[in-house]
């Protein structure tokens, strides 16, 4: 007798918790490609990255408000022109031992006109009108030995006498100097007018304007007076003290 056996499975058939497999095959599905496209000309494109590079930049360099604050004190509600804002100092640094160089300027001399003299009203004025109407510098020289001629021939104390400092025969209306003029402008005047027509030794001395010594010795060597003032034996070389002549003398 054979012994029991387990249950044989027929053939065939699967086990019922198990499901047949199924065979599955692979589909490609193709989508289809979005168009590409075009690139950028190249100039195109720098012009673009240069744009974003500004705007980058321009954010960058935005001042605060503290610093819009320092920079513009004025109200709120103020509007402030562009030329209203002044520009910054600026300072130059220079080495210490760097010295300044010396400026030469050249001496600059005024000489006083006719009224300014006048109005003045010294014998010193008169010697110095005397000379700018002969034309001649009034230098130290040519102003004192026009003084010390005019004291010789009326004193300090009146030099303006019958205003003929120096006792001009011409144009005065006398003779041997005992003439008189309107005022004391037209007695300089014809004085020197009197010395460029007949006095060339005199003109000379005052055209060279250095030496009243020299001039001096011209003037005793000259006809202007009879005496010649005793060639200088008569001639005083003291300094002259300056008197002021009374306004009517000028004809003021």
């Amino acid at each position: 007798m054979q012994p029991a056996s387990a249950p044989l499975r027929p053939r065939g058939r699967r086990s019922a918790g198990r499901r047949a497999a199924v065979p599955t095959q692979r589909v490609r599905i193709r989508l289809p490609r979005r168009p590409r496209r075009p690139l950028l000309p190249l100039h195109h494109r720098v012009g673009v990255t240069l744009a974003v590079i500004g705007l980058v930049c321009g954010f960058s360099i935005v001042p605060t408000d503290e610093a819009l604050a320092s920079t513009l004190l004025v109200a709120p509600s103020t509007t402030v022109a562009p030329a209203e804002v002044s520009p910054p100092d600026q300072h130059l640094l220079v080495d210490a031992t760097i010295a300044a160089p010396v400026v030469s300027r050249e001496n600059i001399g005024a000489t006083d006109g006719i009224q300014s003299l006048a109005r003045i009203g010294t014998n010193e004025s008169w010697a110095k009108l005397v000379l700018k109407f002969g034309g001649w510098p009034q230098t130290d020289a040519n102003v004192t030995v026009m003084l010390r001629w005019m004291r010789q021939e009326n004193g300090p104390p009146d030099w303006w006498n019958r205003n003929n400092p120096l006792n001009n025969g011409y144009g005065s209306g006398g003779g041997a100097g005992l003439g008189s003029y309107p005022d004391l402008i037209t007695a300089a005047e014809y004085c020197a007018k009197n010395l460029q027509r007949g006095y060339p030794g005199i003109v000379a001395g005052l055209q060279a304007g250095t030496s009243a010594d020299t001039t001096a010795a011209a003037i005793w060597a000259s006809p202007w007076a009879t005496s010649h003032y005793g060639n200088g034996t008569h001639w005083s070389t003291r300094p002259v003290e300056i008197v002021q002549a009374p306004a009517s003398a000028w004809g003021f």
